[in-house]
């Protein structure tokens, strides 16, 4: 039985009235690479990157685009994974309890794929020209939930958003106790990263 056949499965649960946490409930517990996991979290991620796509109250074709750049879907699985989106995209609503199942599945010391899960989060919210407030907010507490720190968080907006405040301990990647030698030498090489010859 392949995901998405276990995903419309899911589906058929939740339009007879079975409800999500139901269904994530089934999947506690799971070995991490066992297919009902898999399941719980391709849903999880589509149902968060469509409400993504909500957050400023309209979802664009570019933001739908970005979405599919981001998450490769084979063709024969793109009419449920449509429904999965279409599904979550009717309102943010939720969006947090997605968040947290996603946050669930992974250890403390194994977050690096919930940074970059915020980072492709950054690129549907920007993906029509714009980052609104609620866009900011949503990212901020999908970034509270996921653990990644508020640091992280300010340097991947600093990364995205044009206009958006750069912190310069952020940018030199050091905490703010950073002694200064260590601090000095941090700016050295991002001296030498931005002016290689310098």
């Amino acid at each position: 039985m392949s995901i998405w056949t276990r995903i419309n499965d899911a589906l058929t649960a939740l339009a007879t009235g079975e409800g999500l946490s139901a269904i994530f409930d089934r999947l506690r517990g799971l070995p991490p690479q066992s297919p009902e996991r898999t399941v719980g979290f391709t849903i999880a991620v589509i149902a968060l990157g469509a409400k993504m796509a909500k957050a400023d109250g309209h979802v664009t074709r570019d933001e739908v685009a970005a979405f599919r750049r981001l998450f490769i879907i084979a063709p024969e699985d793109e009419t449920n994974a449509a429904r999965v989106f279409n599904l979550a995209r009717q309102d943010v609503a939720g969006f947090d309890a997605y968040a947290r199942k996603i946050a669930a599945m992974f250890p403390e010391e194994n977050r690096q794929i919930l940074t970059d899960l915020l980072e492709g989060l950054f690129h549907i919210a920007l993906a029509d020209g714009e980052y609104h407030p609620n866009e900011d907010r949503f990212l901020s507490e999908v970034a509270e939930i996921f653990g990644v720190g508020d640091r992280c968080f300010r340097a991947l907006r600093a990364r995205f958003v044009e206009d958006a405040p750069r912190d310069p301990y952020d940018v030199l990647g050091v905490a703010r106790d950073t002694p200064l030698e260590e601090v000095r030498a941090a700016c050295q090489r991002k001296r030498l990263q931005w002016q290689p010859g310098a």
